[in-house]
């Protein structure tokens, strides 16, 4: 198992990336501590988790709160000793829909603003834990609106391109510990709950079906498909192991080709 006796941390675990590879990373051995506002549908997950054999813990966190993220790791290295994986996935509160012209700056700023500053707690915290601790692996997740411009996406793709950078810039200061950043690029999943409302919103634009979206997305994908959730948390196991000893400041591109690098 790729992640035998790591213990991990996935911020927004009760979200529908963080279960996936939250549940991904427990299949592969290590235990989960699983944080996010939400506690009931965290325990959700863990519970799922459990019966499957795997091992892991809830607790509620506002990760825009620094101190609370502290105070977790804390209490998660005091029970396990050294975080070795940290992945967020954390809701940054899209605001997509409309247009930019007809967005007032406040919504636009929303997501990227909420983005920054829980990755800025998140990630500088645990890469200095992890960096007086022998190294690790910080994930992050993000779409193609990073690198790509669509209409009404709103500050989504402005928070992608900004996490993605603040990840090679905590890659860079931070390699020389052992510690490695990087990310999985995901072309939205179709099982994923906030992709279906966003891809809706499109195929309602267009008066057309959910599943004629779908198929008009996947079909410009070498693949011919838009890459699942179960897929997604491959990637990021994969970033999150020892294999991937030689990544970092970079990403697993995920999306099934539409994005060739």
């Amino acid at each position: 198992m790729l992640l035998e006796g790591k213990t991990a941390v996935i911020y927004g675990g009760s979200g529908a990336v963080g279960g996936a590879v939250a549940r991904a990373f427990a299949r592969e051995g290590a235990r989960v501590f699983l944080a996010a506002r939400d506690a009931s549908r965290l325990e959700e997950v863990a519970a799922d988790i459990r019966a499957r054999g795997g091992l892991a813990e809830t607790a509620s966190v506002d990760a825009t709160d620094r101190a609370a993220v502290q105070s977790h790791l804390a209490e998660v290295a005091r029970a396990t000793g050294p975080v070795r994986v940290m992945f967020n996935a954390i809701d940054w509160g899209d605001t997509q829909g409309a247009v930019l012209t007809d967005m007032g700056v406040e919504r636009l700023l929303r997501p990227v603003d909420t983005a920054l500053t829980t990755w800025f707690h998140t990630g500088t915290l645990y890469a200095r834990h992890m960096a007086e601790n022998g190294g690790g692996a910080i994930v992050g997740f993000t779409a193609n609106a990073a690198r790509e411009a669509y209409s009404h996406v709103g500050g989504f793709g402005i928070a992608c391109a900004a996490v993605e950078h603040f990840l090679r810039q905590l890659a860079v200061e931070n390699g020389p510990y052992g510690v490695r950043a990087c990310w999985v690029r995901s072309p939205g999943s179709p099982d994923a709950p906030g992709v279906r409302a966003a891809w809706q919103l499109r195929a309602d634009e267009q008066g057309v079906s959910f599943e004629e979206i779908a198929r008009e997305f996947g079909k410009h994908t070498p693949l011919r498909k838009v890459t699942a959730l179960a897929q997604v948390a491959d990637a990021a196991v994969l970033l999150a192991s020892d294999l991937a000893a030689g990544m970092t400041a970079t990403l697993a591109n995920a999306t099934g080709g539409a994005q060739v690098d």
